[in-house]
């Protein structure tokens, strides 16, 4: 099952090369809602797609609108029954600035 939340990057990490020849990185977005309105995805990308994980971070910057396609991926850790989430990002689609413009709108608009 996939979530789709629209917000603006607040803050993306350096792309972190890992020994298997994988990468990753994780990035913020607000919502701008008034609670839970900070969410974080992980973007991890094998050794044969790591090219992505780096084309995330030359095309995306702090402060851009986007749209985030997401699965939640729980993990469980078994010897200390513990389970970890984690939101993992598959597709991120800039918005226009009209689009974001009638975003924000509409959430300040009152039907009154």
């Amino acid at each position: 099952m996939s979530y789709t939340v629209k917000g603006k990057i607040i803050s993306i990490t350096d792309v972190e090369d890992l020994a298997n020849g994988a990468a990753r990185l994780s990035y913020r977005i607000d919502t701008g809602e008034e609670y839970s309105n900070i969410w974080e995805f992980e973007i991890y990308k094998g050794s044969e797609y790591v090219e992505h994980a780096h084309n995330f971070s030359k095309f995306n910057s702090v402060g851009d609108s986007v749209e985030v396609e997401f699965n939640v991926r729980p993990r469980v850790w078994a010897e200390k029954d513990r389970v970890f989430t984690t939101l993992s990002h598959w597709k991120c689609e800039k918005l226009s600035d009209t689009t974001s413009e009638k975003v924000e709108a509409k959430e300040t608009d009152l039907p009154f």
